[in-house]
């Protein structure tokens, strides 16, 4: 079988990430090459992390502004979400939970369970997301959270009780994807 060939690429853009444009070639199913186009968004890799409490049964998320999804129809912008953030240089993927957890929420947790990881859109960023759980309880609240300032994060926290997250999944309330795969692992498997 013919490998994939990269016949010409060109870089847009450099300003945040790199977005390049690749002219390549690929065997198609008669092992046949043919050209093909693609624009690639080399994205970090990234965490998401949902906050659980089963003594209380709750959720703990965060409510956020996102400029992409107010561009793509969000009337407001704002989305309720698990906490999330990209991978430093020389970071873990857990340490990288641990670390978005107290950012965002002001908890501090330690013990983090992944439970899959995936991309979060193959047909044009590379970004590859793990997934995590994590048990939280008022007792590990260190800080008020929030975000950090000189990112530009004004995050707002959000508890929700199980049976309103599970309602809310139900009635497609969630638009974020990485939210949507936790709340419906745990809600599967936990």
């Amino acid at each position: 079988m013919a490998e994939i060939q990269i016949t010409n690429r060109e870089t847009l853009s450099e300003r945040k990430f790199p977005l390049k444009y690749f002219t390549y070639q690929k065997p198609d199913a008669d092992n046949k090459m043919q050209s093909l186009k693609a624009e690639v968004y080399f994205r970090p890799d990234a965490v998401g992390i949902l906050l659980y409490d089963t003594e209380r049964s709750k959720f703990l998320l965060t409510k956020q502004f996102r400029l992409p999804a107010y561009l793509n129809g969000s009337d407001t912008g704002y989305l309720v979400e698990v906490c999330a953030g990209l991978i430093d240089e020389g970071e873990t993927p857990e340490e990288t939970a641990i670390r978005e957890a107290f950012e965002e929420t002001g908890y501090e947790i330690t013990d983090v369970k992944k439970i899959a990881a995936a991309y979060t859109s193959a047909g044009g960023i590379t970004e590859y997301i793990h997934l995590y759980l994590a048990a939280y309880n008022p007792s590990l609240q260190k800080s008020k959270g929030g975000g950090l300032e000189e990112e530009g994060e004004n995050i707002e926290l959000i508890e929700l009780d199980f049976e309103q997250a599970r309602q809310m999944l139900k009635n497609q309330e969630f638009r974020d994807a990485k939210t949507i795969m936790l709340l419906q692992h745990y809600f599967l498997f936990c």
